[in-house]
């Protein structure tokens, strides 16, 4: 049996709250940089608030498919980005 999973993501920006499915590390990397940005923050902030390089920032936003799944996660809870998955199949 084939499990999928889609991602959804819930981001508050300004009080405006938004929930996009993110299929791909492509789209998670494209939110983390709206987010970035919406926060007036740049690569080297958001490195530092998170105790990661921004080369480690460049990847996650460029989609890079191998990063460390807890940087990640750090990441997108620094930016106020929570996350939950649903299935896509029910028993």
């Amino acid at each position: 049996m084939i499990l999928s999973i889609m991602i959804l993501i819930g981001i508050i920006i300004a009080d405006i709250k938004m929930e996009k499915a993110i299929l791909t590390p492509k789209n998670l990397g494209q939110l983390v940089k709206e987010a970035r940005i919406a926060q007036g923050l740049n690569q080297d902030d958001l490195a530092g608030l998170t105790g990661t390089g921004r080369r480690f920032i460049s990847e996650l936003e460029n989609g890079k498919v191998t990063l460390q799944l807890g940087k990640a996660l750090h990441v997108l809870g620094a930016l106020g980005i929570a996350i939950s998955a649903t299935t896509k199949w029910e028993k």
